[in-house]
């Protein structure tokens, strides 16, 4: 098997087949990652103060234009760290999901654009420093490969690698949000796990998805909080619906209670039955 040019060019590819609405690159080695004109670095969301500020504000603009109204400081700050964290949680998962490659990704490594026209989700640009990967991969001769035992430690990895990119993020995001610690990490596992569930029902691995997530995030794994926290519920007609309790609280409700998420904490099971069903039949 010949060796690939990358250890991620490929799950990209694949990812932005499944998702237009995200496009991934990946600069050479030794090109600055870009910035300004609608890019920000991780490192500058990381280093808070006016980039932050900026990055909200287009949040703050998105809830006065769709919802016709002022939201919490709090509240803005939650969905901007939902709209970075869902999108570069998927630069290690999915490359870690189909080719069991494991990229680290300081936030000096990534910026991110997401006022692409035609890109609903925007444009990563992520160069890995590193990556880990099985015996036997055709990527362990590529250079920054580590070749790790098995798949328990190959999952170590991609936890300790969603951490250091997420450490110093969150450690911005959290005064903006009101949060600490424990939250934090829960709004981190509740990415994880969404996100790439949602990509793997895209790829036809739902099933498959929910087994992995189980494995990565069996609870006590820290930072992060609980469990991948699958569940099944029974629809009207006997019928199976697969849903799972989130760690954190998106703060959706904050702006239409009447239509929190079917993985929300609020969401009581007779109502995510109702929203599930809707959803199938729609």
């Amino acid at each position: 098997m010949p060796v690939p040019r990358s250890a991620v060019a490929d799950a990209y590819a694949r990812l932005t087949e499944v998702l237009p609405g995200l496009a991934i690159t990946e600069p050479d080695t030794g090109d600055p990652l870009p910035s300004g004109d609608g890019w920000i670095t991780a490192a500058s969301l990381a280093a808070g103060g006016t980039g932050l500020d900026a990055f909200l504000a287009w949040d703050d603009a998105q809830v006065q234009r769709d919802y016709g109204q002022q939201a919490r400081p709090d509240v803005v700050a939650s969905f901007g760290l939902h709209r970075y964290a869902w999108p570069a949680c998927l630069l290690i998962t999915v490359p870690w999901f189909l080719h069991r490659r494991v990229p680290r990704f300081p936030v000096t490594h990534v910026s991110y654009n997401r006022t692409v026209p035609g890109l609903s989700m925007g444009r990563l640009a992520a160069r890995p420093d590193g990556f880990a990967c099985l015996p036997g991969d055709p990527a362990a001769a590529l250079p920054g490969a580590t070749v790790v035992a098995d798949e328990e430690a190959l999952r170590a990895e991609l936890r300790a690698a969603v951490a250091e990119h997420f450490e110093p993020v969150l450690a911005a995001f959290g005064p903006r949000m009101r949060r600490r610690g424990r939250a934090l990490w829960a709004t981190t596992t509740d990415e994880i796990v969404e996100g790439l569930w949602y990509v793997a029902d895209l790829l036809g691995e739902r099933e498959r998805a929910k087994r992995e997530l189980e494995l990565l995030l069996p609870g006590a794994t820290k930072p992060y909080v609980g469990s991948a926290a699958f569940r099944e519920l029974t629809g009207p007609n006997g019928e199976s619906l697969p849903t799972r309790d989130r760690a954190s609280c998106c703060m959706f409700y904050t702006l239409r209670p009447e239509d929190t998420c079917t993985t929300c904490p609020r969401t009581c099971d007779a109502e995510r039955v109702v929203k599930l069903v809707a959803a199938v039949a729609g």
